[in-house]
């Protein structure tokens, strides 16, 4: 549990013991789903001209390089440019210019404002790292930030090896190229450096997926929460974060609504309900890409067919209704009320167990495990027909 969550319950418990229903709903409200869904994380990308730095900005937000919003690609950056997440755009990737240059010289480079909220910093090169990105690390190291060293375009290098070497092994080459990275960096003073090899066209392979596992330990809860859900879904355990934090929210937009439900205001609690789930079920559709508008883009008519045809849950590449919602929760089975129910008495005990807590609580559960599982089909749909 966060610290900042745990904050949250105590405030919680304090307003439910005083019987102040109005201050419980809006520190749930304010103090932590609004927070979370507001959080600021900067992520700072850096290194040489052509090293790949775009194309990386680009596959981290989930956006293709021809896509309007994309960060542009084969151009020199001479000032930093930020790109705001397509989904969450409380997550900014910044592409900054080369260190070391007339213009940011490696000493000078972190002293302009721009750095001050940045969370960490991704330093990209497409063959050694070179002396300035050893600089510019020892000198984020003096700010008390994280930093990794990407080695980008590891697909061009497994390929040219296949083609000069005689008995060619995929994972010595990797091993060779990391070391490589590795004993240039410390012999330019830099210890212990963490080097990932990545290929921005293919993310799930090769050292991406344990770029993120380190920045997400490394973070502090509240923004590893954040990162988590702006990661693009290209593998199950991903997929399966993104499904946790949705689920640790649950409880509290099911709260909200039996603390609405308990305020002598005649029907504000249905209006609310339903409002909340068209929200929330909306935000899962958009997290893991299921919405509407991210199953429009697939390249073309019959790609978009043969992925709607493993999904199966209603809301799947719909647009949400409350006609929609109502439908759905009539159809709950009774075991799963009955668990929301028990999960409804541990944090409600003053209140008995408010049925719009096990109503709520039910739906999401239930929409967020159909929406996993269509996720997943879809993904492994789509690596099928690449």
């Amino acid at each position: 549990m966060s610290a900042m969550e745990s904050k949250v319950i105590e405030d919680l418990k304090n307003a439910l013991e005083n019987v102040d229903l109005v201050s419980a709903v809006s520190i749930i409200n304010i103090k932590y789903l609004e927070d979370t869904n507001t959080i600021p994380l900067n992520i700072a990308i850096t290194g040489e001209s052509g090293v790949g730095k775009s194309a990386f900005v680009n596959a981290f937000r989930g956006i293709d390089n021809a896509d309007e919003r994309a960060a542009p690609t084969g151009v020199e950056t001479t000032k930093p440019e930020s790109y705001p997440h397509p989904i969450y755009p409380n997550v900014t990737l910044w592409d900054l210019p080369g260190v070391g240059t007339s213009k940011f010289p490696a000493d000078q480079y972190l002293k302009h404002s721009w750095f001050e909220n940045v969370d960490f910093f991704i330093i990209v090169s497409a063959g050694r790292f070179r002396e300035n990105d050893a600089r510019l690390a020892q000198e984020i190291k003096k700010m008390d930030k994280n930093f990794y060293f990407v080695r980008s375009k590891i697909d061009n290098n497994l390929s040219d090896a296949k083609r000069s070497q005689r008995e060619y092994d995929e994972e010595k080459t990797l091993q060779k190229i990391r070391e490589n990275c590795i004993q240039g960096l410390e012999e330019q003073g830099v210890a212990f450096p963490q080097v990932f090899l990545v290929s921005s066209f293919d993310l799930h392979l090769y050292d991406f997926p344990a770029l993120q596992e380190t920045m997400e330990r490394e973070l502090p809860s509240h923004k590893s929460d954040v990162l988590t859900l702006a990661l693009p879904k290209f593998c199950k355990g991903i997929i399966n974060k993104k499904k946790e934090v949705f689920r640790s929210q649950i409880k509290y937009y099911a709260l909200m609504s039996a603390l609405v439900a308990a305020l002598p205001i005649p029907g504000l609690s249905i209006a609310a309900d339903l409002g909340v789930l068209v929200g929330v079920v909306g935000s899962y559709l958009f997290g893991f890409g299921l919405n509407k508008k991210s199953m429009g883009k697939p390249s073309s008519a019959k790609l978009l067919e043969n992925l709607r045809t493993v999904m199966k849950y209603l809301y799947s590449g719909n647009d949400l209704t409350k006609k929609l919602v109502v439908l759905m929760l009539r159809s709950l089975p009774l075991v799963m009320l009955c668990e929301a129910a028990e999960e409804g008495s541990t944090w409600i005990p003053c209140l008995g167990i408010p049925i719009s807590f096990t109503f709520i609580y039910t739906f999401l559960s239930s929409a967020l495990d159909s929406l996993f599982v269509d996720t997943e089909n879809v993904r492994m749909k789509a690596f099928e027909m690449n």
